[in-house]
């Protein structure tokens, strides 16, 4: 069973996290069956950025990485407290741990802003949220990042990352298609009416 780590931030925008537990949903039961996913968070209740609340299955303490294949991370509303949890030590630390492994690291949005502070991203290509004024563009950017900022879903070795919400899709099957098949996710995507 390929395993994949849910990481929520209080202040996540469900969309964002709803595409990674519904495909790779869909394929644990429609597809090839070789997928899981796992939430974890660093509280015991999260609030996503409209308010609907989230229970995850494991703390970030208890992660223990050997057992995961792929590390997904939706991104979130800062009015919401979204960089409160994302800009944490347990969340750069959880996200060097699964890139020092190779793992695959899947982000939607604002999404890849963690993952570039963390460091990893440093000298590398990425994207994130574009529209407004490009702040957030510029923000991963001063992290080290090349952003790619006309491209909306940019993938540097094991990384991915996305510029806004309606990548979301994009991005899960994206992951999926790496941790099982191009075959195999294009029967998940037909069966989801893709």
């Amino acid at each position: 069973m390929k395993k994949v780590l849910l990481l929520l931030a209080n202040g996540f925008e469900a969309v964002e996290a709803s595409v990674f537990t519904d495909v790779i949903g869909w394929n644990k039961l429609e597809g090839d069956g070789t997928t899981d996913l796992v939430t974890v968070g660093i509280r015991e209740k999260l609030k996503c950025t409209f308010n609907f609340t989230v229970i995850p299955e494991i703390s970030i303490s208890e992660v223990k990485i050997d057992e995961f294949h792929a590390l997904a991370i939706p991104g979130g509303f800062e009015e919401a407290g979204f960089y409160e949890d994302a800009f944490s030590e347990d969340f750069f630390n959880l996200i060097r741990e699964f890139d020092k492994a190779g793992k695959i690291i899947a982000s939607i949005c604002v999404g890849a802003l963690p993952i570039g502070k963390s460091g990893v991203l440093a000298g590398r290509n990425a994207t994130t949220y574009h529209l407004g004024n490009g702040q957030r563009q510029k923000q991963l950017a001063d992290f080290g990042a090349n952003v790619l900022g006309d491209e909306p879903i940019v993938i540097d070795k094991n990384i991915i990352t996305s510029y806004n919400p309606s990548t979301a899709f994009d991005v899960a099957f994206t992951l999926l298609e790496l941790l099982t098949s191009k075959e195999n996710c294009n029967h998940v995507k037909k069966l989801m009416g893709f």
